[in-house]
């Protein structure tokens, strides 16, 4: 009785979707049913897999049946109006299907399965816009990313090959997923969600990719536009609290132990940034926020910037085993201080991953301290590019998330 309900309306809903889809289109072009043929392929689809539950021969002949009509109205559709789409009969076909699927698995397979016509036939003018969007390149893009993360990460062997270094393809594999994850979300925010977004969503969204390349970026743009400056230096440091959040999810995945233990400092670092950028950005008093920032049209993916990284995550792998292994945890507050002045994440992801002779806390020192000189150069960058009128402003923030991520440095 309950699954006859559920399947009537489940089905009626369909119909009402494709009736309100109809009516949208404001044609008098005829349409195969609406809400009540809906509703009575959906009950008859039900009923014919409930008199023959072991076989479905009569839910199959039914099947060929209903087949059958939408063929002969799908063929007059198209010599009458030329229209070849076949969208309304794919999802009567489905409407069909519900009975037995109701009959064999659980109610929240029909309602998945319900909630995701409903929601893809809606969406059909927002896919022909993302669909204008879309180049060749996009899906080589996607290509590449799925062969990354669903290909090769699979089938590459989780064994060490140098004793005493707990090194492997998997792991180092893993890196450059999760690097090219967080790049790649960033990328398609910033083409597709946020084309023509602001100087602010630059900074955000850079911030996910690389907070150093976005900072130098940023600050060269405001040298040329003194108009909009406090905008740019409000960007750079929503930058800073990206990178705390991208660092946070990639501490998050790496090492479970050593979340625990940063996350309450890292979410504070992060929003301490964001509440500066704020103050800044509400500050600025100049004019409206411009559709100026990054391009967003760098490919992420590129093989280069791959090959790079994993170049520096093996190298920083024998570096960081061979501080360690000498000089201790002396060795490695130093090294971090100095590989902040690089590219951090091979460094932090090695140390996440590593099975060092030093304790968690030693590695959490190491974390924030990497990052203090990873700030501090920045804070160069920007100061460099940027020009004198904007030191006051750089110099005030930086100083201020600086002085916080010292101090939790001596708290660990």
């Amino acid at each position: 009785m309950i699954d006859f309900l559920i399947i009537t309306v489940f089905s009626l809903l369909i119909g009402l979707s494709q009736r309100q889809i109809h009516q949208q289109k404001s044609t008098n072009t005829p349409t195969f049913g609406t809400d009540r043929t809906f509703t009575f392929i959906g009950i008859l689809g039900y009923i014919l897999a409930l008199l023959d539950p072991a076989g479905y021969r009569l839910f199959i002949g039914g099947g060929l049946a209903l087949l059958t009509v939408l063929a002969t109205a799908y063929y007059f559709h198209i010599k009458n109006n030329n229209d070849y789409g076949i969208t309304t009969i794919l999802i009567a076909l489905i409407t069909y299907s519900l009975g037995p699927v109701i009959l064999s698995q659980h109610l929240w397979m029909v309602l998945l399965i319900v909630v995701t016509v409903l929601i893809f036939a809606e969406l059909k003018e927002l896919f022909i816009n993302i669909s204008q969007k879309f180049d060749r390149h996009e899906f080589l893009t996607l290509g590449k990313f799925l062969i990354i993360a669903g290909v090769i990460l699979p089938i590459v062997p989780d064994t060490t090959f140098i004793p005493g270094i707990s090194l492997t393809p998997y792991r180092i594999w893993l890196a450059v997923v999760v690097i090219s994850t967080i790049s790649y979300i960033s990328y398609l925010l910033k083409k597709f969600v946020f084309p023509k977004g602001g100087i602010i969503i630059s900074g955000i969204l850079g911030g996910l990719y690389s907070s150093t390349a976005t900072t130098i970026i940023l600050a060269r743009k405001s040298r040329d536009d003194q108009a909009h400056m406090k905008q740019y230096m409000a960007a750079i440091i929503f930058a800073v609290g990206m990178m705390y959040l991208r660092i946070l999810l990639i501490v998050l995945i790496f090492n479970h132990e050593l979340f625990l233990k940063l996350w309450l400092f890292i979410l504070i670092l992060a929003l301490v940034s964001c509440g500066i950028a704020l103050f800044i950005f509400f500050r600025d008093k100049g004019g409206s926020n411009v559709t100026d920032g990054l391009t967003g049209d760098k490919n992420p993916l590129e093989f280069k910037v791959a090959l790079i990284f994993t170049a520096l995550y093996i190298a920083f792998s024998f570096i960081t085993f061979a501080v360690v292994d000498r000089y201790g945890t002396t060795g490695l507050n130093i090294l971090s201080y100095i590989v902040g002045l690089t590219d951090i994440d091979p460094f932090l992801i090695n140390v996440f991953q590593g099975k060092f002779s030093v304790g968690i806390a030693a590695v959490a020192m190491a974390t924030l301290q990497a990052i203090i000189s990873n700030n501090v150069l920045k804070l160069l960058y920007g100061c460099f590019f940027a020009g004198r009128k904007s030191w006051i402003i750089l110099v005030s923030g930086f100083i201020i998330i600086i002085a916080i991520n010292i101090i939790f440095v001596l708290i660990i």
